[in-house]
């Protein structure tokens, strides 16, 4: 499996304790030697002091480290200081994103979107960065239509983006009709499909209603059946998403990007049961 690419991302935690978690969490994942850890960016930058220290703390543990980045509310000479300092760091790649405004903002900060944040990159530090995008198999719950959709997209790709990793997603089809689409397009960079564990269905829930992710109906319903039996909903999820991610690569997907939500045992499991070695 050494050819198929693997990622994890964190988010920055808000206590010591959720700290020393992501600390053990990283270790475990790392046996498995993924290209890359991500760290997330909260609205507006609102993480991005501790974005900055997890990234750091990741790099110099011999880790690669990629950190999430967006305008929010922030001014260029912020964001080129936060960028500088990655390159200082020797970091490789960034994960330019929309993001969204701070909760207050109003009217008092512009969206960046995420084409204009990569050839902002671009124009300021070359090739320096490898750079990162989202994309929606089924779709950007703001976007205008599907095709609209794709195109934006394949506007983060000619400003300089050079992969995108998805939205998760539960219905394998949705994804390999996302790539032909994107063909027909004329886009034919490499699109990573991002993996969700299924661990508590009630956050399943909540995520995906604010994603637009679909839960497929037959998915939902086993779930609810499950109620408050945890080890059933875990060994369920472990066998729907094994398939899932049996099924893209085998269907040609470049390799898998893991949302952990700072939890290591499931997404261990899961790449042991898809033959990713570790060390």
């Amino acid at each position: 499996m050494t050819d198929r690419h693997l990622s994890f991302e964190f988010f920055p935690p808000k206590t010591p304790e959720g700290r020393d978690k992501l600390r053990a969490t990283q270790r475990q994942l790392a046996r498995f030697q993924p290209e890359f850890f991500s760290v997330t960016y909260g609205a507006g930058g609102s993480t991005r002091e501790h974005t900055r220290d997890i990234v750091l703390e990741i790099q110099q543990s011999g880790s690669c480290a990629t950190p999430h980045l967006s305008f929010g509310g922030d001014s260029k000479e912020s964001v080129l200081a936060l960028l500088q300092g990655y390159k200082d760091e020797g970091l490789k790649r960034i994960v330019a994103l929309r993001g969204d405004l701070p909760s207050g903002m109003g009217g008092m900060a512009q969206l960046v979107y995420a084409n204009q944040l990569v050839a902002f990159i671009r124009e300021h530090f070359g090739d320096t960065f490898e750079l990162l995008v989202a994309c929606y198999p089924e779709i950007h719950p703001e976007a205008e239509s599907y095709d609209r959709d794709i195109y934006w997209l394949g506007q983060k790709f000619q400003a300089g983006a050079n992969r995108a990793i998805t939205q998760y997603f539960y219905n394998p089809d949705a994804y390999f009709y996302y790539l032909e689409q994107c063909q027909k397009a004329g886009i034919d960079q490499p699109i990573i499909p991002g993996i969700m564990p299924i661990i508590n269905f009630q956050n399943l829930v909540r995520f995906s209603d604010n994603c637009g992710a679909d839960i497929p109906r037959w998915i939902r319903q086993r779930l609810q059946q499950f109620g408050d039996d945890s080890a059933s909903v875990k060994a369920f999820g472990l066998d729907v998403v094994t398939a899932l991610c049996e099924t893209l690569l085998a269907g040609g997907a470049p390799g898998l990007h893991f949302y952990t939500m700072n939890q290591a045992d499931t997404c261990a499991t899961l790449c042991r049961n898809l033959g990713f070695a570790e060390r």
